[in-house]
């Protein structure tokens, strides 16, 4: 199976094709960035595909990051998987960010659970905790950092995602301490190509992942602006 993986959800602009037969990536390219993703992502999947030597009607499918994340990144890199798998005639897959990043570690730390978590500001983080075999412990979500802490009922843990560290810098001296914190801007563009290798294109849509509204909301019209407009 041939799956181009994207993604924009965080700070970084990541690309890549992987070959599921051969277990290879064929190319891959990732530049870290806060903003600017929509300029950047469609010439970075050109230089992709062209590395791989591969048409569009090539892929399998397309698997892209649906969040959480940043709403503008997101919309970027979902609209762009869309619309390559409408022209592509191929299904693309959504996979959360939170997923993407435990990816890396599951499997590889025996029994000790993993704690995705993402900066959601305000000193609050998007989390998710899986025992070392990828099973759920607790669903994904929002929460006060203090309040993720101490939800975290399973034993000393590993961190992973963009807030690990800020989980690490807040964990309690007095109790189990993290065996692992692996701070990373984005998740692994392979982990985001294997999982869309694995998603099930009926039940893992790209569509947005949010787990709360945007900080930005729409200024409210003055009174004679409403009246106006009513």
């Amino acid at each position: 199976m041939l799956i181009l993986a994207i993604d924009t959800a965080l700070d970084a602009c990541s690309a890549a094709v992987l070959d599921t037969e051969t277990a290879e990536l064929l190319a891959q390219e990732q530049v870290l960035m806060k903003r600017g993703h929509a300029e950047s992502l469609m010439p970075m999947i050109a230089r992709v595909m062209q590395s791989a030597d591969l048409a569009f009607t090539s892929l399998d499918r397309i698997a892209v990051t649906v969040g959480p994340g940043s709403f503008t990144g997101l919309r970027v890199g979902i609209s762009a998987a869309r619309g390559l798998a409408l022209a592509a005639k191929r299904p693309a897959v959504g996979l959360t960010t939170l997923s993407a990043y435990a990816a890396t570690v599951v499997g590889q730390s025996g029994t000790v659970p993993v704690i995705s978590a993402i900066d959601a500001r305000h000193d609050h983080v998007y989390f998710q905790i899986v025992a070392g075999d990828g099973s759920q412990l607790v669903r994904p979500g929002v929460a006060l950092i203090d309040e993720v802490i101490a939800a975290s009922q399973f034993g000393a843990p590993h961190l992973v995602g963009n807030a690990a560290k800020i989980l690490a810098d807040r964990w309690p001296k007095d109790g189990p301490q993290p065996v692992a914190v692996e701070d990373q801007p984005a998740p692994d563009i392979s982990w985001v190509a294997w999982l869309g290798a694995a998603a099930n294109p009926e039940t893992t849509p790209a569509r947005p992942f949010y787990l709360k509204a945007p900080d930005a909301k729409p200024a409210r019209l003055p009174p004679l602006a409403q009246a106006a407009s009513s």
